[in-house]
């Protein structure tokens, strides 16, 4: 038991990187997902073209491969640190999924509130930021909420290019110690009570913010 408590506070600091990560690509990939959705449902044919476009060509791609282009191609042109071009691949790659969960959000919208808000005077852009975003993100709640677990155990992959997240420090600490069972468990446990925690409480907030049409 004294073990395992060590290995709790060794794997702790890389603990720390890994929500940080995870928070990062979430915001990014929802902000993305969110303007390329809206591009797709209501966009002329060259914004559907390039979310089309977006969608299928990040999604295609492994998360392991748009984390190496960060860092050893787009860092050539631009100062990103290895923490950073981790965050941004995820990112990208949980765009290109919360795009298609956005977009079916926005499509489960009944059009005739877009024809109301049009007919008390609302642009299209305002009726879509204030009308139809706000309760397309509610819809969106149980598929996100996949979404945040996939994300959360996705951020494993940016030890390959030397974060100190919690699968590195689990890394140094089986290397060190020599027990990898006790090392990788304990870094097991960690994603298994991250992941209950964010499934929990965004079932709360699904609950909280559920509409019904």
């Amino acid at each position: 038991m004294q073990a395992f408590y060590t290995m709790l506070q060794f794997l702790l600091p890389g603990l720390g990187v890994t929500i940080s990560v995870t928070a990062i690509a979430l915001c990014m990939g929802c902000c993305i997902g969110a303007l390329m959705a809206v591009m797709r449902v209501y966009g002329g044919l060259v914004a559907k073209a390039i979310a089309v476009c977006y969608s299928m060509v990040v999604r295609a791609v492994p998360v392991v491969v748009l984390i190496f282009i960060l860092f050893f191609v787009i860092s050539e042109f631009v100062d990103l640190s290895p923490f950073m071009s981790g965050a941004i691949a995820l990112g990208f790659a949980s765009g290109a999924y919360q795009t298609e969960i956005f977009r079916g959000a926005l499509l489960s919208i009944p059009q005739g509130q877009m024809v109301a808000a049009r007919g008390i005077g609302m642009s299209r852009a305002k009726a879509i930021r204030c009308i139809i975003l706000p309760q397309a993100f509610r819809v969106a709640i149980p598929s996100l909420i996949n979404e945040v677990s996939l994300v959360l155990k996705d951020s494993s992959l940016v030890f390959v290019i030397g974060v100190p997240e919690l699968m590195r420090r689990a890394q140094y600490a089986s290397a060190s110690t020599m027990e990898p069972l006790l090392a990788f468990g304990t870094a097991a446990f960690f994603y298994i009570m991250m992941t209950l925690f964010v499934s929990k409480l965004l079932e709360a907030v699904e609950k909280r913010f559920a509409i019904s049409f």
